[in-house]
């Protein structure tokens, strides 16, 4: 009878020991093979072409790092400069009007007014193109409604300048800044302000000395989100100013369409190179920040 019982009671723990679970990176499999296909092989042919020149005469190619340096020096050198310029202000114009608004959304009393600016935010930070520039050359143009109601033209006002493409690009920049920071505004704890209330500090030193140290991964963060959606902008920029604001999305179009000089659309690979580097620079900025901004948020 003991046996018996010894059999039946040991007979279920070995079951477990023969079972091997599949490793769970066979999950995301798909993933990776898309990943791989989609993104590794037009970097590949990127990376390739940004170091191949072509002979016009023989069609021979060889590699050479004449491209790279051709598009550091000269119009393309004043484009990409143009881009970073263009971005980093519209980045921080785009965080120092979105922190206000997010926070006046975080405490609101009204949830529906919440849910409808977040709504609102997410939509207009995904509207852009040909569809925005027309909204704006209709409104701010040379001959735009407000522009001839309120006599803006006689002011100086010009729509197809740096600080008009700025203004163009708060429109999207603006909300997705709302939508970066309200879940680490979220975050902030009702006991912190209730201390620092009841040590004597006013709003402004709560916000110097408690909430801002806090928010400031997360600020930064939004702030490289924004730069980099400003950097990578193409479509609103060509439909509204064209070549009058030097940009390094607008070099490579001419490059690779023919515009300027024929047989340079490896230069254009090039360009493109540069605006990955700098990308990757951003977003190796952008992650650490965001990991140690949920690090405080969660602790």
């Amino acid at each position: 009878m003991t046996t018996a019982l010894t059999r039946v009671d040991t007979a279920p723990v070995a079951s477990p020991k023969r079972r091997r679970r599949a490793p769970g990176w066979l999950a995301v499999l798909p993933l990776l093979v898309f990943t791989a296909i989609a993104f590794g092989i037009p970097a590949l042919a990127m990376l390739n072409g940004a170091f191949t020149v072509r002979d016009q005469a023989t069609g021979a190619t060889s590699y050479t790092t004449g491209n790279l340096s051709t598009s550091l020096h000269g119009p393309y050198l004043t484009a990409l400069i143009g881009s970073v310029k263009l971005s980093a202000v519209s980045a921080v114009l785009g965080a120092l009007l979105g922190l206000p608004l997010a926070q006046a959304v975080v405490t609101s009393r009204s949830r529906a007014l919440r849910e409808a600016v977040l709504t609102a935010s997410g939509v207009l930070a995904n509207f852009g193109g040909v569809p925005l520039a027309f909204a704006f050359v209709a409104t701010l143009g040379n001959a735009g409604v407000l522009t001839v109601h309120l006599g803006l033209a006689d002011q100086g006002w010009d729509l197809y300048s740096f600080w008009g493409l700025v203004l163009v690009y708060l429109y999207f920049l603006i909300p997705l800044m709302v939508l970066t920071i309200t879940p680490a505004l979220d975050g902030l704890r009702s006991q912190w302000r209730e201390a620092a209330r009841n040590n004597g500090a006013t709003v402004v030193q709560y916000w110097r000395h408690v909430a801002l140290p806090v928010l400031a991964p997360s600020l930064l963060g939004g702030l490289v989100l924004l730069f980099g959606s400003a950097f990578a902008a193409y479509a609103t920029a060509a439909a509204m100013v064209g070549s009058a604001v030097p940009l390094v999305t607008l070099q490579i179009a001419d490059a690779i369409s023919g515009n300027v000089l024929v047989g340079q659309e490896n230069v254009a690979l090039a360009l493109s190179l540069d605006m990955v580097l700098v990308a990757g620079l951003v977003m190796a900025v952008y992650l650490p920040l965001q990991r140690r901004s949920a690090r405080w948020l969660d602790a």
